[in-house]
């Protein structure tokens, strides 16, 4: 009889500009290590509202790209031009950011291994740094 095993553990952050884009898979294989699950689910989310996690290449072009590309959809500045940040705040930009991409992933864990596509790698990405920041590494299989 197989039985179902469930692990969690707090990742921790904290990165010392705005924003970033962070590789954290050996700190999940790291997790799924600590677990014993061979098959399962691990899911990866960010536990703070301006913070994302993500799956995509590990490219130094690409991140430069969504760099880019957020900051024209959700410019940090003028900081006037959001309605969130007359509460003191100068983070709206951020939460934009964070909803274009994406607050979890969900990977499956075939064989004791993280179950990816090619190029496939998971990402921490801030928008909104200089203080400690966690994500959640939960999971759950036999």
């Amino acid at each position: 009889m197989l039985v179902m095993k469930s692990y969690r553990k707090e990742l921790w952050f904290e990165v010392p500009s705005r924003r970033a884009f962070i590789n954290i898979t050996p700190q999940v294989e790291e997790c799924l290590r600590e677990s014993g699950i061979r098959e399962g689910l691990c899911l990866v989310n960010a536990m703070h509202i301006t913070a994302s996690v993500f799956i995509n290449d590990d490219e130094s072009g690409l991140h430069h790209d969504y760099d880019v590309w957020l900051e024209k959809l959700a410019p940090h500045e003028p900081v006037s031009s959001y309605r969130h940040n007359r509460t003191g705040e100068d983070n709206a930009d951020a939460h934009m950011k964070r909803q274009i991409m994406g607050r979890e992933v969900v990977v499956a864990v075939t064989g004791g291994k993280l179950d990816f596509g090619p190029w496939e790698q998971i990402f921490y990405g801030e928008f909104d740094g200089r203080r400690r920041k966690r994500v959640l590494v939960k999971i759950i299989g036999e």
